[in-house]
């Protein structure tokens, strides 16, 4: 029993710490009062990365990304079952946030400087550091990236990762 008021007021504060990052005051309120008016939180997430926000064979919707949208819920509504996910793709995932068809973005998106000016939203916080890196047969006595100048590499499109493999 202790575990569990523990958890839930870790995961109380823990949201409300992300709304408050979230941006002014009046953003923050409006939202809320939307999501607290509609009784569920709609959270942008991936939908096919596991380990971060997909829906298992019975249609459960497991990972990082999930469980962060479930604590918020939590907070909101004492039952981090009140919240909706909606599966986003890299290149639609800023418009739904911008049109409001969902209430925040839990999915990998890199918090870069061109997109906390252009895109008129809010990044609360970094929640998970990654990188980019290169697998390579041992034969090919490849020692760095700057060697794979005509190697095939498959990447998705208008991601960060993208614009670093370019670099």
């Amino acid at each position: 029993m202790l575990k569990g008021l523990v958890m839930k007021r870790f995961a109380t504060a823990f949201a409300v710490a992300m709304l408050l990052g979230w941006g002014t005051q009046a953003a923050i309120s409006q939202t809320l009062k939307a999501v607290q008016d509609r009784g569920e939180l709609v959270c942008g997430a991936n939908g096919t990365l596991a380990g971060f926000g997909l829906p298992d064979p019975q249609g459960n919707w497991v990972g990082f990304d999930v469980d962060f949208c479930r604590a918020i819920a939590a907070a909101i509504f004492n039952d981090p079952t009140k919240v909706k996910f909606v599966p986003l793709t890299a290149s639609n995932r800023f418009t739904a946030l911008q049109s409001g068809e969902v209430d925040l973005l839990s999915r990998n998106t890199t918090w870069t400087m061109s997109r906390d000016t252009s895109l008129g939203i809010d990044f609360a916080a970094v929640n998970y550091y990654d990188g980019q890196g290169f697998i390579v047969r041992k034969s090919l006595k490849v020692n760095s990236a700057l060697e794979l100048n005509d190697a095939a590499v498959c990447v998705q499109q208008g991601t960060t990762t993208e614009l670093n493999l370019a670099d």
